[in-house]
C-alpha cells in the first residue's frame, strides 16, 4: 500500500460491515447440525470470518482482529473440507471468539485497544483446537485451502504457464477511483498472488492466482467498492504465450494462506481490446446469465446513510407538516369561489406532507428480526446452563418497529425471556410427572394492530403461582385477598423488589426487574399485560407505538390552554349527567358508565388551568385506558382528531410532571402530550389514600 492513503474514511463501513457479518455468523452457528452440518452453512460462517480477517488486514491497524479472525478461519476451512470434525464444544468456543470479535469491533469503533488478556485467551483456545487436529492427524500440519479446480480450455487455446492448468482469477472494478486503486490492489495481493494489473479508463482488472471462490473476492472487494462495481471471473492471462496444459497449482504457487504476496511483474502490458481478448470462462459454481445477475444486484442495492442525517429530514419532514398545517388553518376563512385553485393546491399540499411523512418514517423502520436474532443464543446458553430443554419459537420477524423503539425494547424483553426460561419453564422430568412434553416451548411474536405493535412472551410453563404472590404480596403489606381477581394479583409482580423466586441466580430472581421492565416500556408511550393459566404457561404481552415521531391525537381545551391527548388511549367520550357522578370524599368523584365505575380526573386541577369548567355535568369526559385501569378525563371541549409532530420537551425546555411531550399547532401555538400513564398513576395514589 502506498503511503499517503488514508483509509480512516472507511472504517465506519467496515465497521457496520463487520457487525453484519458476526450477527450472521452467529446465527449460522446456532444453526448448525452437529450429525450432518449443512455445507451452506458452513461456507457462510468461513466466508464472513474471511471477510472480516480481509477487510482488517486492509487497513493495517486492527491486528488483534485480523489474528483472531485468521485463527478462527483456518478452523472453519478445516471443517468445511471434512478435515476436523465439528463438535459441541467446537461450537461453544466459535460462539465464544464471535462475542470477543464484537467487543473488539467496539473497541477499534470507539477508538480504543481490545481487551488484551481475552484476546490472548481465546487465540490460545483457538490453537487448541488446532493443535488437538494436528497431533491427531501429523499429515495435517499445514492445510491449505482448497485450489481451484482446473477449467479445460478450448482445443488450441494459449493457457499460461503461471496458472499450472488453471485459469487465473480475473478481479474487474468499473468505475474505480484513483484513490481506491492502492488499497484494493493491497487486498487482492492478500487473497493470493497478483500476476498481472491493469488500470486505464477509470477501470481496474488484476489477474489473481489465488484459491478464494469468486463470492469471497466480491465480498472483500466490497469492504472498498459497490458490488455493482465488482466482476469476477476466470479468463487467461494476457500476453502469455501457449504452454501445455500442466498438473494443477501446488499449494505454494496458490499462495492461500493470507501473507503477502510476491512483489508484482515489472512490466505492465496493455489490456487487449474486446476484439482480441479471449471469451471469459465463468467459475464452475456459477449458473445463469451474468449480465442478469449484475443487472439484479443493481437493482436490488442499498445505500447506507448515518442515522443522524435521517433524523435530520424527519424534523424537516416534521416542520413541513406544521407549515401545512398553518396553511390549512389560514385557508379555512377564505371564499372557496374566488380561491378554489388555492385551495385545491392546499389540500393536495395535504396528501403529498402526508404521503412524503409516511416515506420518510418508513426509512426508520426496522424489522423485529433484529431484537428476535440475538434470543436463539440466550435460550441455548441459558437452557443448558439450567439443565432444561427449551425450543425457542418466533413469529412476526418482518414486523417494523422504529429504529429509536426497537433499540429500547431488547433490555426489557431479554429480562422477560430469562424469567420464562427460568421461573417459567419447567425441568424435564417435572413436565414428564405432568404428561407435559420434556421439551418447553418459548414463543416470542410480533404483529401490527393498527398504529401499534404488540409483541408476546408465551411460554408453556407452570404458570404464575397465585399463593405464593399473595403471601408475599401481603407480607409486603399489599391489601389483597382471596377475593383479589387474577388479573390485580399478577399486576404485583411489577411492584419494585417484588420477587417470588426462592434463589437468587445469575439469570433472574434478583428482585429486581420487573418494574424496571414497565417503566421502560411506558417510556416509550407502550403498556405491558400479563395473562398466566396454571399449569399451561404465562403470556406476557408489550403494546408499544410503532413511533415516537408522529402521534395519532384528539385535541382538548381547558380554559385558555389545548393539550393532545393520544388517541390510542382514547376509548370513548361523552357527556355526564348528575345521576353518574358520584362523590366518594371531599375530593373523590366516580363516574359510573354502563355497570363501571371510573375514578374522575379534572385536567385544569391536575395542571392548575384557571378559567375552566368546573361543573362536571358540563364538561365533557374523555374515558382514557391505561394498561387495565380507565378512568374519566374531564375537559372543557373536543377539538378534533388529527396527526401531531412529537417535539421533545426535556431537550427544549425541561421535564413537567403528567406531560410526556409537545407539539406545535397549525396557528404556531405549543400544545403538551399528556402523559395518560403518569395520570392513571396519579388516579392509583388517590384511591390508596382514599382507602386508608
Amino acid at each position: 500500500m502506498s503511503a499517503g492513503v488514508d483509509l480512516s474514511e472507511f472504517y465506519d463501513t467496515f465497521f457496520d460491515e463487520a457487525d453484519e457479518l458476526l450477527a450472521n455468523m452467529e446465527q449460522l452457528l446456532l444453526n448448525l447440525d452437529l450429525a450432518n452440518p449443512d455445507s451452506d452453512e458452513l461456507n457462510g460462517i468461513f466466508r464472513a470470518a474471511h471477510s472480516i480477517k480481509g477487510g482488517a488486514g486492509t487497513f493495517g491497524c486492527f491486528e488483534e482482529l485480523a489474528k483472531t479472525t485468521h485463527l478462527l478461519e483456518n478452523l472453519l476451512d478445516l471443517i468445511r473440507h471434512g478435515e476436523l470434525a465439528l463438535r459441541q464444544d467446537m461450537i461453544d468456543i466459535f460462539l465464544e471468539t464471535k462475542d470477543v470479535l464484537t467487543d473488539q469491533v467496539a473497541a477499534y469503533r470507539g477508538s480504543e485497544k481490545p481487551d488484551q488478556q481475552v484476546y490472548e485467551r481465546i487465540c490460545a483456545q483457538l490453537r487448541q483446537l488446532a493443535l488437538e487436529h494436528q497431533q491427531g492427524d501429523p499429515a495435517a500440519e499445514a492445510t491449505p485451502a482448497p485450489v481451484v479446480p482446473a477449467v479445460a480450455a478450448p482445443a488450441g487455446a494459449p493457457v499460461p504457464a503461471a496458472a499450472n492448468g488453471a485459469l487465473p482469477v480475473r478481479v474487474r472494478i468499473n468505475r474505480i477511483q484513483d484513490k481506491d486503486v492502492e488499497p484494493l490492489c493491497a487486498e487482492m495481493a492478500l487473497m493470493g498472488t497478483i500476476l498481472h494489473r491493469d488500470h486505464r479508463d477509470g477501470n481496474l482488472s488484476l489477474w489473481l492466482q489465488t484459491g478464494t471462490s469468486a463470492a469471497d473476492l466480491e465480498a472483500v472487494c466490497c469492504f472498498i467498492v459497490n458490488a455493482d462495481q465488482v466482476d469476477v471471473t476466470h479468463e487467461i492471462l494476457p500476453g502469455t504465450e501457449p504452454a501445455t496444459v500442466a498438473p494443477a497449482a501446488s499449494p505454494a504457487a496458490v499462495n492461500p494462506s493470507g501473507a503477502p504476496a510476491a512483489a508484482e511483474p515489472a512490466a505492465v502490458e496493455p489490456e487487449p481490446d474486446a476484439a482480441s481478448q479471449p471469451a471469459s470462462v465463468d467459475h464452475p459454481a456459477d449458473s445463469g446469465d451474468k449480465s442478469t445477475a449484475h443487472k439484479a444486484k443493481k437493482e436490488s442495492g442499498t445505500i447506507r446513510v448515518g442515522v443522524e442525517k435521517v433524523d435530520q429530514i424527519i424534523n424537516l419532514v416534521g416542520e413541513l407538516v406544521i407549515t401545512q398545517a398553518m396553511l390549512v388553518q389560514t385557508s379555512q376563512s377564505l371564499d372557496p369561489v374566488l380561491h378554489d385553485r388555492l385551495l385545491n393546491g392546499i389540500e393536495q399540499l395535504e396528501r403529498n406532507a402526508r404521503d412524503l411523512q409516511e416515506a420518510v418514517m418508513s426509512i426508520r423502520m426496522m424489522p423485529m428480526d433484529y431484537v428476535f436474532s440475538r434470543f436463539p443464543r440466550v435460550v441455548r446458553e441459558n437452557a443448558h446452563k439450567l439443565g432444561k430443554q427449551i425450543k425457542l419459537v418466533t413469529k412476526g420477524q418482518a414486523t417494523e418497529l422504529d429504529k429509536s423503539l426497537i433499540e429500547r425494547i431488547i433490555d426489557p424483553l431479554t429480562h422477560l425471556v430469562r424469567n420464562s426460561l427460568d421461573h417459567g419453564i419447567e425441568m424435564p422430568e417435572a413436565r414428564i410427572s405432568q404428561d407435559k412434553d420434556p421439551e418447553g416451548t418459548l414463543i416470542l411474536s410480533a404483529q401490527h394492530n393498527g398504529g401499534q405493535i404488540i409483541i408476546d412472551v408465551i411460554d408453556d410453563g407452570a404458570g404464575l403461582n397465585r399463593e405464593k404472590i399473595m403471601k408475599k404480596a401481603i407480607a409486603l403489606g399489599f391489601p389483597v385477598s382471596d377475593a383479589t381477581p387474577d388479573d390485580e394479583i399478577w399486576q404485583l409482580i411489577f411492584a419494585p423488589g417484588f420477587s417470588t423466586a426462592d434463589k437468587v441466580t445469575d439469570i433472574s430472581g434478583r428482585g429486581v426487574g420487573m418494574d424496571v421492565v414497565r417503566r421502560n416500556i411506558q417510556s416509550m408511550g407502550g403498556h405491558v399485560q400479563l395473562s398466566s393459566r396454571k399449569g399451561q404457561g404465562t403470556t406476557t404481552r408489550i403494546v408499544l407505538p410503532l413511533t415516537l415521531a408522529i402521534l395519532d391525537g384528539m385535541s382538548v381545551k381547558v380554559g385558555e390552554e389545548t393539550f393532545i391527548l393520544p388517541l390510542s388511549h382514547v376509548t370513548e367520550s361523552m357527556q355526564a349527567s348528575a345521576e353518574q357522578i358520584h362523590r366518594i370524599s371531599e375530593t373523590e368523584q366516580m363516574l359510573h358508565v354502563r355497570g363501571e365505575y371510573l375514578p374522575v380526573v379534572a385536567l385544569h386541577e391536575v395542571f392548575n388551568v384557571g378559567n375552566a369548567e368546573t361543573d362536571l355535568t358540563k364538561a365533557i369526559a374523555v374515558i382514557l385506558q391505561a394498561e387495565d385501569q380507565r378512568f374519566a378525563l374531564m375537559v372543557d371541549h373536543l377539538i378534533g382528531q388529527h396527526q401531531v409532530v412529537v417535539k421533545n420537551l426535556e431537550t427544549n425546555y425541561r421535564k413537567v410532571p403528567g406531560i410526556s411531550a409537545a407539539t406545535i399547532l397549525g396557528d404556531g401555538s405549543v400544545a403538551l402530550i399528556v402523559d395518560v400513564f403518569a395520570l392513571r398513576r396519579t388516579t392509583s395514589l388517590r384511591q390508596a389514600a382514599a382507602a386508608v
